[in-house]
């Protein structure tokens, strides 16, 4: 695109904020407004707030129309990641209204999206790009008011009563204040307590937060503390229900700055901002005039990063990390006041994040795993580490759309969170049970006893809205107990059909397994046929968690070879050992540094480094794919928090290691 060509804008949404964003668009240097996507294009008044744009009937029309070159979403917060996710596979850049997404792992997918189509993406916190803001970051860095200690913002107004019709109190539309407008008291909190180390941002290490939930349920006034590393406190607040003084105040060793209304700066069509300084009873007002509407900033900058192929904002615009930052205090905020809205439960998120029907993909392999009728995919995923089902859904509905169909569940993880997310996600989308290969566990320290599996079992079915598992293991093992004891009771669930392939021990030892085979052999039981251990290129030197279980060494490779046992491996990528984490000369990081720093394995990773360069991969790829490889089954078991770690996890599934190349890893 060059220099001189006009960025031609569509707008979905044709509200109050789309309006005023067109009059940013008419404003500024860079844009031109091409046309406005609605549902209703014979609402009146459309063509006089929008004057010269085309009215497109549709917000799908705008997305094919070739003459948009950039869209601003303007929608609802609960259509924002849909219609930036469906704009950006379209080829278009967004500029999304804040909040770019209900949360951080929506924005994420987003900007994942962005990323892949090498387009720019943006939240629209217009005041981050005004020059009363870069004037306040320069006061804040030149010490103005000595060492910054406490930040207090507020944005709230009164709506004066509930109106159960306005989105503000519907649920169901994310309503209420942390969405609204609390972003705007936490994203300055954030700048100043970055710009005060001469960083963009800074990201709290402590978020506390208080509201009132309304009738609606949503929050109608709140509040939250931020701590921040460089031991500054923000306390930001805002309401839909009750007028506050929106004055930003910056209180220094020396003094404070006092802004009121920081977002509106000089004004919607420009004015004079006024930035106060106060020492004692001394009042400095530093004025910043300006003539530039106040929505042309934004605008011009998103119209900067596209002409230069850029795919974000520059600071102290909304950088992706600004924005994914910004979303976590929110989530933080919410989480404290357990505000989860009505869109993020499974009842009405059924769909994907960007509004699809969930359906089976063939991208991930599958293979035949002894004992199971059904063709599992390569690698399963487990997903314990999502706070809530609206986070667990997009990694899921990914795996599933990719071709996974093999899930890890666990009745401790979460506390049955993830069981209940995983029963909420198959039924939401009418995943039929039969294709899905379920792995259960139960008895987990410190209540590892036989009679633990059928009572833990029965709760697991429950929430994971299914009659049986297909592969069940002992999450961990208790010497003290009988080995026949525990085969028993396994033995048990096959027959009542709980249990509708094969089961066996988590961080079991072979002597263990070996001696429960024979007891089941002789006794006419169903052998344990399965195994969950670690497995990985680098060999676990010390237990991750109490009662823990590596099967790396030879030993174990030749007991696996030679029994055929499938091997479901955790932390089969070394927990980060062989990502830029890891190194002789990084040891930050306690548990990776305890579990797997030794010089084998550090020759290992070298390897791996090695042959990812020849291989045009990365050595964490290496690492699963020798998993894979080997001529015994293991099926390795991943976590990954976002779809981009998803994908890239799945990307080194296509990496086919030749025995030389196994036995030069494992040297």
């Amino acid at each position: 695109m060059t220099t001189d060509q006009p960025i031609r804008w569509g707008i979905i949404g044709p509200g109050t904020i789309a309006r005023t964003f067109a009059d940013g668009i008419a404003h500024s240097t860079t844009g031109k407004l091409e046309a406005i996507a609605t549902r209703n294009p014979d609402k009146p008044g459309l063509a006089e707030a929008f004057a010269g744009a085309r009215i497109v009937r549709g917000y799908e029309a705008l997305l094919v129309d070739p003459l948009i070159d950039a869209v601003y979403i303007a929608t609802p917060h609960t259509g924002h990641a849909e219609w930036a996710i469906k704009a950006i596979r379209a080829g278009k850049h967004v500029l999304v209204e804040k909040p770019i997404a209900l949360s951080a792992y929506d924005a994420d997918a987003i900007f994942h999206e962005a990323k892949k189509a090498g387009v720019f993406a943006g939240e629209a916190y217009m005041y981050r790009l005004h020059p009363q803001t870069a004037k306040l970051v320069e006061l804040i860095r030149n010490r103005a008011v000595g060492d910054i200690r406490i930040v207090r913002s507020s944005f709230g107004f009164n709506m004066g009563t509930f109106r159960p019709d306005h989105r503000l109190f519907a649920n169901e539309m994310a309503g209420g204040g942390i969405l609204d407008v609390g972003g705007y008291p936490v994203s300055m909190a954030r700048l100043v307590a970055g710009a005060t180390d001469g960083k963009a941002f800074a990201e709290p290490d402590k978020v506390s937060g208080a509201a009132y939930l309304g009738q609606s349920g949503v929050d109608e006034w709140a509040s939250a503390v931020l701590k921040f590393p460089n031991g500054i406190v923000a306390e930001v607040s805002c309401s839909i229900m009750a007028s506050q003084d929106n004055v930003l105040r910056i209180i220094g060793s020396e003094g404070r700055i006092e802004v009121k209304d920081f977002w509106f700066a000089s004004g919607h069509k420009g004015g004079v901002g006024r930035i106060d300084i106060i020492k004692g009873t001394e009042t400095e007002t530093i004025e910043v005039p300006e003539d530039r509407w106040l929505y042309s900033f934004e605008v011009d900058a998103a119209g900067k990063a596209i002409r230069e192929g850029r795919q974000e904002f520059e600071a102290p615009g909304m950088t992706w990390a600004d924005t994914l930052g910004n979303l976590r205090v929110m989530d933080q905020w919410r989480a404290a006041v357990g505000l989860e809205y009505g869109v993020e439960k499974a009842s009405m998120r059924t769909t994907n994040i960007a509004g699809g029907k969930v359906e089976a993909g063939n991208a991930v392999p599958k293979r035949q795993i002894p004992g199971i009728s059904k063709p599992a995919s390569v690698v399963a995923l487990g997903f314990e580490f999502f706070p809530n089902f609206a986070s667990a859904s997009l990694t899921l509905d990914a795996f599933y759309e990719a071709g996974g169909n093999l899930f890890d569940t666990a009745y401790v993880y979460g506390g049955g969170k993830t069981e209940a997310i995983f029963g909420d996600w198959h039924t939401s989308r009418n995943v039929p049970r039969e294709e899905i290969v379920l792995i259960g566990k139960g008895a987990h320290s410190p209540l590892c006893y036989p009679d633990m599996i059928s009572k833990q079992l029965d709760q697991s079915l429950e929430r994971l809205k299914t009659d049986y598992v297909d592969v069940y293991f002992m999450h961990r093992d208790n010497l003290e107990v009988p080995v026949g004891e525990f085969v028993d009771a396994m033995d048990a669930e096959v027959r009542r059909g709980r249990i509708r392939g094969i089961f066996g021990g988590s961080n079991w030892t072979r002597e263990r397994m070996d001696e429960a085979a024979a007891y089941a052999q002789k006794n006419g039981k169903q052998q344990p046929a399965a195994l969950s251990n670690n497995f990985s290129l680098a060999e676990m030197l010390d237990p991750i968690w109490a009662g823990c279980v590596a099967a790396s060494n030879d030993d174990w490779k030749s007991w696996l070879n030679a029994r055929n046992v499938p091997n479901f491996a955790w932390s089969s990528q070394g927990r980060g050992f062989f990502t830029d984490r890891a190194g002789r000369d990084k040891r930050d990081d306690e548990e990776i540094v305890r579990v797997w720093y030794s010089d084998r394995n550090f020759e290992r990773r070298d390897r791996a480094i090695e042959l990812g360069q020849e291989l045009g991969r990365l050595p964490i790829h290496i690492a699963l794919a020798y998993v894979i490889a080997q001529p015994f089954p293991v099926i390795p078991l991943i976590g990954p928090r976002t779809i981009a770690e998803l994908e890239d996890s799945l990307s080194a599934l296509d990496i086919s290691l030749t025995e030389d190349q196994l036995k030069r890893l494992a040297a």
